[in-house]
């Protein structure tokens, strides 16, 4: 090695560019196979960077090793280079997780139907890719400071007295500690998952992130809640999307008495069978209420998702109003006051028309005995079988 600073400066800055065309060199290599391998392509996509950084500091250090000491300015450059090469190191152990985590994503395809596995890992997924990187960047900051002694003795000392502080620090951080386990919960009891629809604080969104400590929740009007991961392990909300996306919703119009239910049943018949938000899983209208000068009628009606439901029952309210309008325009809600001026004979009442087939929801068909089964609980043969 030369004894000279600038002999030992031309060294320096030819072996960073040696150690710059290795890694450009390597790069170009990796490029060859990634175009077979998407994993290997985003590897090398994220990799690049801190990889040539490794090597340029690498051959830096190496070199100041090896050169005799220089001026006073050599040894506190060689600390810092050691301390970029353990940040360096945990960037690209960061990258490897981040490139894993992508492989693993890219199996689960959430545009599907039936896609409550692939958020389930998705979730699950996307909060250890977020542990890990915490983890790693703990540990390289460790490293880092068990490079200085007085560092190391510093640890001795706090782990002497771990007992008073592990407690300490558990009463600072109750909250923080709190949302960090109710956002591990979260992830591997399939609670939520990330695109579920969620009613929470009477507002109506679909889960779009779930950190370590908050969950972001995309309301129906762009609009983010924002709660702490506890939220959802210590308060009841609903979560529409459990078990499938297919939902059921009501439609509630008040009617005045002498409007046809029959001819209502066919009209939202031939609403529903024209309408391709429909699933054809329920379509049903009950009287539910007959009480003072209005009946109140209800339109249950089902629909692959929230969304699509949302717009359905929209659209059926509409429709069944403008059919009031125009076809029964005596059957809007309205007051009566009467006086006949003596004692009305009451006519004769008429047959009792039998009931439509859409008219109950758990009884008169096998799919309404199916759902009110569900409803009722097991029956005597399934508990002894559980």
């Amino acid at each position: 090695m030369p004894t000279q600073t600038w002999q030992v400066l031309l060294v320096l800055a030819g072996a960073a560019g040696v150690a710059w065309l290795v890694g450009v060199a390597a790069g170009a290599l990796v490029g060859r196979l990634a175009r077979r391998s998407p994993a290997v392509a985003d590897l090398s996509r994220r990799g690049r960077t801190p990889l040539r950084a490794l090597l340029v500091l690498v051959a830096v250090t190496l070199v100041l090793d090896a050169a005799p000491a220089i001026g006073g300015w050599s040894g506190p450059l060689v600390r810092v280079l050691g301390l970029a090469i353990i940040a360096t190191i945990g960037w690209l152990l960061a990258v490897g997780v981040f490139v894993a985590a992508d492989v693993t994503l890219a199996r689960f395809d959430v545009d599907v139907v039936d896609n409550r596995h692939a958020r389930r890992v998705r979730t699950q997924i996307s909060l250890l890719r977020r542990l890990a990187v915490v983890v790693i960047g703990v540990l390289a900051a460790a490293a880092m400071l068990l490079t200085f002694p007085a560092a190391r003795a510093a640890g001795a000392s706090i782990l002497a007295s771990a007992g008073v502080i592990s407690i300490v620090a558990g009463l600072a951080a109750q909250t923080a500690l709190a949302n960090v386990f109710a956002g591990l919960q979260l992830a591997f009891t399939d609670a939520i998952r990330v695109d579920d629809v969620v009613v929470v604080e009477e507002e109506w969104g679909r889960i779009e992130e779930i950190t370590l400590t908050y969950v972001v929740v995309h309301i129906w009007d762009d609009r983010r809640l924002v709660l702490p991961s506890t939220y959802f392990t210590t308060t009841p909300f609903q979560n529409w999307t459990r078990k499938e996306s297919a939902v059921l919703g009501g439609v509630e119009l008040d009617v005045d008495w002498s409007v046809p239910f029959d001819a209502m049943r066919a009209e939202l018949d031939r609403l529903l069978a024209d309408n391709p938000l429909w699933d054809r899983r329920v379509g049903v209208l009950q009287v539910t209420d007959a009480v003072g000068s209005v009946i109140r009628v209800r339109v249950l009606l089902s629909a692959p998702d929230a969304g699509a439901l949302f717009d359905l029952r929209c659209q059926i309210r509409e429709s069944l109003v403008v059919w009031l309008q125009r076809e029964h325009g005596y059957g809007l809600p309205r007051l009566r006051w009467e006086n006949d001026g003596g004692t009305a004979v009451p006519p004769a009442p008429a047959a009792a028309a039998p009931p439509a087939e859409n008219a109950a929801l758990f009884t008169g068909s096998t799919e309404a005995e199916e759902r009110s089964r569900a409803f009722a609980g097991p029956s005597g043969f399934e508990a002894a079988d559980r």
